[in-house]
């Protein structure tokens, strides 16, 4: 059944720049109304402006940092004292490292797995009810390219992205006679804030990048098809690169990323990557 975007209201974290502002202003364009979620308040307040203003579309802004221990019950209760009721989610939030897992901070691997991991899986449980009662919106957590290799160098992150890929896939079957769609979104490396957040442009290194823009249109392109499957990878590089991954074994297959992801040993391609 086709989506009626003028009956959603969308929940949806890391709002505030790249992927997730290009769908949120995309969503909005279909008359969804949406809840804006991110930690920078500033940027969602303009956003949201921009947004009222371009679209008619009722939008909510909820600062909110997803690291916290109690996550989906602290943002339900703060989305709740807003009087929205949510009806699709997208788990778009997620930040990475890059480096030698000796060399982290214990301190910031933990938040990325906050973040990365705990924040979809608890928000998803707590707004799940609601979703379900609604019975014609969507769930949408963004994994990684990243979550079809283990990554040398980002081997938490790949990790957690993994995590997510399973996790949603596993949804999908849990959920798919609901009239809940749910699926993984796996972009590659793509043109936003995340190479900043690292804190080094190697982490994405001799990858062609794309746009928040068509990550975008492959998301909406597969919510819209007639009996969308349990995950979507963006881009047909990419798609090449992960129906690859599968048939690798998996000593060849971190061996390959670890020549990725090696600066000193960069390969011609960096399509796994990101």
């Amino acid at each position: 059944m086709a989506i009626d975007y003028s009956t959603q209201t969308v929940l949806l974290t890391g709002a505030s720049s790249g992927i997730g502002r290009a769908l949120a202003t995309e969503l909005a364009a279909r008359g969804a109304d949406l809840v804006l979620v991110a930690r920078r308040a500033d940027r969602l307040e303009a956003l949201a402006a921009e947004l009222r203003t371009r679209h008619r579309t009722a939008v909510t802004v909820v600062p909110f940092d997803l690291s916290g221990a109690r996550v989906g019950a602290d943002l339900k209760a703060a989305v709740d004292g807003h009087g929205v009721v949510v009806t699709s989610l997208v788990n778009n939030a997620g930040f990475g490292t890059w480096g030698r897992f000796r060399d982290e901070d214990p301190e910031r691997l933990a938040r990325e797995i906050a973040v990365d991991v705990s924040a979809p899986v608890q928000i998803a449980h707590a707004f799940l009810p609601d979703l379900l009662a609604a019975g014609n919106g969507f769930l949408i957590n963004v994994a990684s390219m990243a979550a079809y290799a283990p990554s040398p160098r980002m081997a938490v992150y790949s990790a957690t992205k993994a995590f997510v890929l399973h996790f949603t896939e596993a949804l999908w079957a849990e959920l798919r006679h609901t009239g809940l769609t749910v699926f993984a979104l796996s972009p590659g490396a793509t043109s936003t804030e995340f190479n900043d957040v690292v804190g080094t442009e190697e982490a994405t290194a001799g990858a062609r990048k794309r746009t928040p823009e068509d990550v975008v249109a492959t998301a909406l392109a597969h919510l819209d098809a007639r009996d969308p499957g349990p995950s979507v990878v963006d881009g047909s590089r990419n798609r090449a690169a992960a129906a690859l991954s599968r048939l690798l074994s998996r000593r060849t297959a971190v061996t390959l990323m670890d020549r990725i992801t090696d600066p000193a040993r960069r390969a011609p391609s960096a399509a796994l990557a990101g």
